[in-house]
């Protein structure tokens, strides 16, 4: 499973409570759509330090780190290059 899939695959079954994928579009806004609220993202954050192995700074919780599947999954490809 791609790192896509797993992110995408956490947030449907985590926060819109369905594993169709076609519930979420992977630009959509968390926080701009009402998906996933500041305490969900430190969730989120706890799980992509857990199943990536990436440790995420404080100021690395920003918006274009966190705030869709594809803001997401750039960020851990770029955690995981450097």
């Amino acid at each position: 499973m791609s790192a896509k899939d797993k992110i995408k695959h956490y947030i449907l079954e985590n926060y819109l409570f369905t594993d169709d994928p076609s519930a979420l579009n992977d630009g959509d806004s968390f926080m701009g759509q009402g998906i996933i609220d500041s305490t969900g993202i430190l969730e989120v954050v706890f799980f992509l330090e857990e199943e990536f192995g990436i440790k995420v700074a404080d100021e690395e919780m920003v918006a274009d780190n966190l705030d869709s599947i594809n803001n997401l999954v750039r960020f851990v490809e770029r955690k995981n290059a450097g």
